[in-house]
């Protein structure tokens, strides 16, 4: 069977046209997706340690063979040969042999910030900026080398990898670029300390959101038509269900939702966004408002405070159709704009009973509602708010809408993997940047 040429991904310009996938090509990864298909029937494949907890479909649905799978890549080894053979044609091309890779090991201060649009454009927890990591990958490589990260988590290594071939980030970093494309320390030096150009990456991670997270990460490469296609998805999903953010006439820009809480001496219930405010911030520990004991989300020797206990309530959840214990949470304070003016308002006790009967006369879309496995982090999770449920991360109204704007992008056929990195994140519209007259994403 012809192959397609496994190629390292790409960023593209803001100047160049988006990559379109030529019928031919297209018609070869279709056949690479029904060999995933065989894969995942088979029973030895699916014992690979680390295999997730899936069905096919699910596992199918998330893919993009040959360079993407959301399992083990099955791909791998052909990838790795085609990679090697370039490798191995750009060195005797450059005239580079392999004992130049006696390197000195790397010594230098490294500090970057987070303010990068590519950094920020999908949140995660140990992330690295990709600047930091393209000095590294520049002092020990050369380009067409392959890098491997078996813990990727956002996939900073494959951008900085992409990026080593980027002659305006590389001079970011403070390095002086040749026209040959040699590296050097600063203008002047004598001796070059590596070479533009990309380096091939393969990224893994056990989790299968670190890794769609990575792939979306490296594949940026259609979205200038995605734009287009996911500003018509949100104005359809607005025109359906857009009546849940309009209050007394007015648009609902966002919301401020407060914890309940118990006082522990009186059992007076209590607001945490009313009692706890002094002067625009959340103090740690106040006074409860019924009958004036010190309190606090935890407990202090010094301020004698005793730790409040979460207030909880029965209600019908229309996701799992069944009543249910849940923490009490209440909308206490939303900005509303009718026009160009814009101001916050109080939330009347009447207002989350409107939104509740709105919600519950309208037909809910399908979200997930698995339980939360027990585990160190999840069961401070369980036990400490009580919530047990995906569903119950989110507060209804947003459930209800991520919900519609998950299922309009299932309709369309065109990139889907880069709609759902964006509902997965929503500051993922900071790297998109939309034209500035475009609703934001």
């Amino acid at each position: 069977m012809p192959k397609i040429s496994p190629k390292q991904p790409r960023l593209i310009s803001e100047a160049e046209t988006e990559f379109k996938i030529t019928p031919e090509e297209q018609a070869i990864k279709d056949e690479y997706l029904v060999q995933l298909r065989q894969h995942l029937r088979d029973p030895e494949f699916r014992q690979t340690q680390g295999f997730p907890i899936g069905d096919d479909e699910a596992i199918l649905e998330l893919s993009d063979p040959p360079h993407y799978t959301a399992c083990p890549n099955p791909f791998l080894p052909e990838i790795i040969d085609d990679w090697q053979t370039e490798r191995d044609e750009f060195r005797l091309r450059m005239g580079l042999t392999d004992f130049e890779y006696q390197r000195e090991p790397f010594s230098a201060d490294v500090s970057e910030g987070k303010s990068n649009s590519i950094y920020r454009a999908h949140t995660y927890h140990t992330k690295v900026p990709h600047p930091a990591i393209m000095r590294y990958i520049l002092h020990y490589t050369d380009p067409g080398d392959i890098v491997f990260d078996g813990f990727c988590g956002t996939g900073m290594t494959g951008v900085a990898a992409q990026l080593c071939g980027n002659r305006a980030e590389v001079t970011k970093l403070g390095y002086f670029i040749d026209e040959d494309g040699r590296i050097y320390q600063k203008a002047g030096d004598d001796k070059p300390i590596s070479r533009l150009g990309n380096r091939k990456v393969v990224l893994s991670d056990l989790a299968p959101l670190a890794s769609f997270i990575s792939y979306n990460y490296v594949t940026l490469d259609q979205k200038h038509q995605f734009i287009s296609e996911a500003l018509k998805i949100v104005d359809n999903v607005e025109n359906l269900i857009g009546w849940v953010y309009e209050f007394d006439k007015c648009r609902v820009l966002n919301t401020i939702w407060s914890d309940v809480f118990i006082c522990p001496n009186c059992s007076g219930e209590i607001v945490f966004w009313d009692a706890a405010q002094d002067d625009g911030k959340l103090r740690k520990y106040f006074p409860c408002p019924s009958c004036n004991s010190i309190v606090g989300k935890s407990s202090s020797k010094k301020m004698n405070a005793t730790k409040l206990e979460r207030s909880f309530e029965i209600r019908f959840d229309p996701v799992l159709q069944k009543s249910i214990r849940v923490p009490t949470f209440i909308p206490v304070m939303q900005k509303i704009t009718n026009g160009e003016k814009k101001i916050q308002v109080r939330i009347p006790q009447s207002g989350l009973a409107i939104i509740d009967q709105l919600l519950s006369m309208n037909d809910w879309p399908t979200v997930p509602t698995d339980q939360f496995q027990p585990g160190r982090q999840t069961n401070k999770l369980i036990n400490g708010t009580g919530i047990s449920y995906i569903c119950h991360m989110y507060t209804p109204r947003a459930l209800f809408v991520l919900g519609h704007l998950w299922q309009q992008q299932l309709k369309s056929s065109e990139n889907t993997y880069l709609f759902k990195f964006c509902l997965s994140d929503s500051t993922a519209k900071r790297v998109l940047d939309p034209p500035q007259n475009s609703k934001s994403l």
